[in-house]
């Protein structure tokens, strides 16, 4: 056959864009925003103190709550004394003092040797009181002695 007596086929071009694939990807990450964002709720809003912060004496005594390095759970409420609470009783008292006191500041600390885990329940706890802004309490780091570096 010559090549000129041979049928030629023309095919027309498609100039679509094939959709699928971005339907895909879409559903895929529509699926990872609906496992992600409820766990995004989890947090524990606080407000971290700033550097500059304004000394407390000048205001009402603080709600102090803090855990020893055993998780034990100690509060002091404004000027009381320092008494250990269980979970159940640290809400129901934080939540009628900051109901009666609404302008305190709540103070948290905890023991460097806490685990982490224990810390977080505490202010989980501290939330469900109604405490709007939480203060995390430190200790400044220990001064160098002049004489250590001497020989």
């Amino acid at each position: 056959m010559r090549p000129s007596m041979r049928r030629h086929k023309r095919h027309k071009l498609k100039a679509e864009i094939n959709v699928v694939p971005y339907i895909d990807v879409m559903l895929v990450l529509l699926i990872i925003f609906m496992v992600t964002a409820p766990l995004l709720r989890l947090g524990v809003d606080i407000k971290l103190p700033q550097a500059a912060a304004k000394s407390l004496q000048d205001e009402k005594q603080p709600v102090l709550v803090s855990l020893d390095k055993d998780g034990n759970m100690f509060l002091t409420l404004g000027a009381g004394k320092r008494e250990p609470v269980d979970a159940q009783t640290l809400v129901t008292k934080v939540s009628a003092f900051v109901r009666n006191n609404p302008n305190v500041s709540v103070m948290f600390g905890g023991d460097e040797r806490v685990d982490y885990g224990k810390i977080m329940q505490a202010m989980v706890l501290l939330q469900q009181a109604g405490v709007p802004n939480i203060g995390l309490m430190t200790q400044p780091p220990a001064a160098p002695d002049a004489s250590h570096g001497r020989r």
